[in-house]
């Protein structure tokens, strides 16, 4: 049986992280006993930490990640290194605010067998106008940068074979912000067996999220010195 490692960064979400986890831990069912589920939890200022060390006293697969930085992206490259260390089979990352459903999952595990890469596709997005259209923005520079077409760059739903991770995790900082976008531009633009699949998209179930519009922009203004930067490098 392979392994199975479901991964989530997490911040200051005392609201939404224990039903998160009793949802998707049932998921690791029916994988090998090496499965996990590895939540980052670095930096939050509310209940999030205690919740889950409870947690982890009653589900033996929990893991915590600490002293991973406080920002998404730098979980994120936190999360993948570790599962990869881990020798993980299969890399699933999604976020810890409700968002999406793990009744999805399995259409996507049945397809391991076709592709290296599933990622998810939210063709109807339920955070609003706003970050759909930033996420068209976002597709349509990493075409214009990298030439590669697709659906969408960052959804937070995403099954990846760990080996595919780790041919492309090193080439960025520990800090990087956007590490989804850039392995999906990656596993596209190296014609990895890359598929995207619809999967639903939930308005935030709990709490606030720490990103918003502004802080968007800032981040996107950053990413367009890295996208050259990096283009240098494939």
């Amino acid at each position: 049986m392979k392994s199975l490692y479901i991964v989530m960064p997490a911040y200051n979400e005392e609201a939404n992280i224990e039903a998160v986890v009793r949802a998707w831990y049932p998921v690791l069912a029916g994988k090998s006993e090496e499965s996990r589920l590895v939540i980052a939890d670095s930096g939050s200022q509310d209940k999030t930490h205690e919740i889950l060390m409870n947690l982890k006293s009653e589900l033996p697969q929990l893991e915590i990640l600490e002293n991973t930085g406080k920002q998404h992206g730098p979980k994120l490259i936190a999360l993948y290194n570790y599962a990869i260390a881990q020798r993980a089979d299969y890399i699933f990352q999604t976020d810890s605010d409700g968002q999406t459903n793990p009744d999805e999952f399995a259409a996507f595990w049945s397809m391991t067998g076709e592709y290296d890469a599933i990622l998810g596709h939210r063709k109807v997005r339920g955070d609003g106008k706003q970050r759909a259209f930033v996420e068209k923005v976002v597709c349509f520079l990493l075409r214009l940068y990298f030439g590669v077409k697709v659906p969408d760059a960052n959804a937070p739903f995403r099954l990846m074979k760990s080996e595919v991770v780790n041919k492309y995790i090193g080439r960025l900082d520990a800090d990087y912000n956007l590490p989804n976008i850039m392995l999906t531009t990656y596993f596209s633009h190296y014609k990895e067996k890359l598929t995207f699949k619809e999967v639903s998209f939930k308005p935030r179930q709990g709490g606030v999220n720490s990103i918003n519009i502004p802080k968007i922009v800032k981040i996107g203004w950053k990413a367009l010195g890295d996208f050259r930067k990096l283009k240098k490098g494939m």
